[in-house]
């Protein structure tokens, strides 16, 4: 067996830890992102404009932390990507929509990315390494 094979053999096996971290990845990420609106309240200003979203400013940080949190744990995966999605479809839709692709800063390939991991979460859930597969075997027990 060629060296190649035997390393793609084990990624094979092992996919399970590429999507466990990929959910981390992104809970974390979005974990970060609330903390940053929590701290800095003028970059949602900045991003959405005070027209646009300064009034969802107290929902969009408190789904960041909790969600984040929630997907970091693999905690009600399914129910922490689903309220985070409404975020990101505005976001892409009526922040970033408008800059087009390859802006500076946050931009529109980054919100769509998030969007599509959100909705990948939300329909396949958490994946075996997570706290609601840890849920379900001690219900099942």
């Amino acid at each position: 067996m060629k060296p190649f094979n035997v390393t793609m053999h084990w990624f094979d096996i092992h996919n399970d830890i590429a999507y466990a971290m990929v959910r981390l990845f992104l809970g974390i990420a979005l974990l970060i992102r609330g903390l940053i609106l929590l701290a800095d309240p003028a970059a949602l200003t900045e991003l959405a404009g005070p027209e646009k979203l300064f009034w969802w400013f107290s929902y969009i940080t408190i789904v960041h932390i909790i969600g984040g949190l929630m997907l970091t744990l693999g905690f009600f995966t399914r129910l922490a990507a689903f309220i985070q999605i409404p975020i990101l479809v505005g976001a892409v839709f009526f922040i970033h929509f408008d800059q087009g692709l390859m802006s500076v800063g946050q931009s529109l390939e980054l919100a769509v990315l998030v969007l599509m991991l959100l909705i990948l979460f939300f329909l396949f859930g958490s994946g075996p390494f997570a706290m609601d597969k840890k849920m379900e075997r001690k219900s099942k027990a």
